[in-house]
């Protein structure tokens, strides 16, 4: 895949320094720009590969492998796909998304790793207590979710995406029950229980000190005050969607291609840097019925202080498990799922070829397949040192 003509690396390079002297920023959002600037490059050392089909020999930079880094994230969502590969079932699979109000949001942005945690717990909850509800299915369902903070347009929207199993284990665990074609669970019954859930845990956040409200929401610290600015959020409605189910495993995976691993912005929507002033392509998906691609231009300063408030907490996971694809039971509850659906699942899934091909039309190809002949895969044949102080830092982006 050639590079594009314009990187995030490039903007960092050209006025992330200043940009980071100028502002307070937070440990994290120190650290991100500063691996984004020497990712794949000499800097960070690298090795010699070579096919082993073709003898096409390349000089492979070590990533960053910083996770808000856009380079570095094919690599890992193709590592990541390839582990899902072995969970996957031959049923139908949906995909939920979980919003958080505008009013929510402003507190989770001073508040991330709390409003964020009860976002994962609550819509878990949600979804795991209505399926296990015998007037709707009845049955235990596996899922993971993926947490997104922005919009096209940088700026935040905290929104979780669930990627949830057609069906699941009876609570005997001697059957599997599957939901009707082309239907999950109703979408106001969810919309209703995670509404009450999350704010119920909000205001336990609340009670132990748990929240902060700098700036204009100080007056929020007063449990009046807050009790008052979540009241009308009891009766509004809250966004869940369910969006059309997926055709099967490898329609999921074509999708996780696209999704998982996913940050703020990355490099193919960026289209200039002139004059301080940084021009990408977003979409306006409030323009219902006409979301075609747009072009917006912001001061490069704007511009990374949209980027930077993406950044996660330390150790924060921004994808998790539930239900039988819960960490801890994972393997033995996927088997025993394959058993009770009496196919053989892994003649339905792709193999790896077709993984790593499928990766490849997706625009992530993996590191692994030759980018000349696409058959051998490419192996280490010699080491390149890192770069060591006080040698001046080689820029060979």
């Amino acid at each position: 895949m050639p590079r594009p003509a314009l990187e995030l690396a490039d903007i960092v390079r050209h006025c992330g320094k200043s940009y980071r002297q100028a502002h307070a920023l937070s440990r994290q959002q120190l650290r991100v720009p500063r691996a984004i600037e020497v990712c794949r490059t000499a800097a960070l050392g690298g090795h010699v590969e070579q096919c082993g089909h073709c003898s096409h020999t390349r000089i492979a930079y070590n990533s960053c492998r910083n996770r808000h880094c856009p380079k570095c994230q094919n690599g890992e969502r193709a590592k990541w796909l390839q582990s899902r590969q072995a969970e996957l079932l031959p049923v139908e699979y949906f995909h939920v998304v979980f919003t958080l109000p505008q009013e929510i949001a402003r507190l989770a942005f001073p508040n991330p790793a709390a409003v964020h945690d009860i976002l994962f717990r609550a819509a878990a909850e949600t979804l795991l207590t209505i399926a296990r509800d015998p007037r709707h299915l009845g049955a235990e369902i596996g899922f993971f979710s993926i947490l997104h903070t922005w919009g096209q347009n940088l700026l935040y929207h905290p929104h979780l995406h669930c990627v949830v199993s057609g069906g699941g284990l009876s609570p005997d665990r001697h059957r599997w029950i599957g939901c009707r074609s082309g239907f999950f669970l109703p979408v106001r019954v969810l919309s209703r229980l995670f509404r009450r859930l999350f704010l119920e845990a909000l205001e336990k956040a609340f009670s132990k000190g748990q929240l902060q409200f700098p700036g204009k929401l100080e007056e929020l610290q007063q449990p009046g005050r807050f009790a008052q600015y979540l009241a009308p959020l009891r009766d509004s409605e809250w966004v869940v969607y369910a969006k059309p189910p997926f055709g099967g495993p490898v329609q999921v995976l074509q999708y996780l291609g696209r999704y998982t691993h996913r940050i703020a912005i990355s490099n193919d929507r960026l289209l200039a840097l002139e004059d301080g002033q940084v021009t990408f392509q977003w979409k306006d998906y409030r323009r219902r019925g006409r979301q075609q691609s747009r072009t917006m231009t912001l001061p490069a300063e704007e511009f990374q202080r949209r980027f930077l408030i993406h950044v996660v907490p330390l150790q924060f996971r921004r994808i998790r498990h539930y239900g039988f694809l819960a960490n801890c039971q994972r393997k033995r509850k996927v088997e025993l799922c394959r058993q009770l659906l009496a196919n053989a699942a892994t003649k339905l899934l792709p193999e790896r070829r077709q993984c790593l091909l499928l990766l490849a039309r997706l625009g992530s190809r993996p590191l692994a397949l030759c980018p000349l002949c696409g058959k051998g895969e490419m192996k280490r044949i010699e080491t390149l040192p890192a770069y060591r102080w006080p040698a001046p830092v080689p820029d060979t982006s």
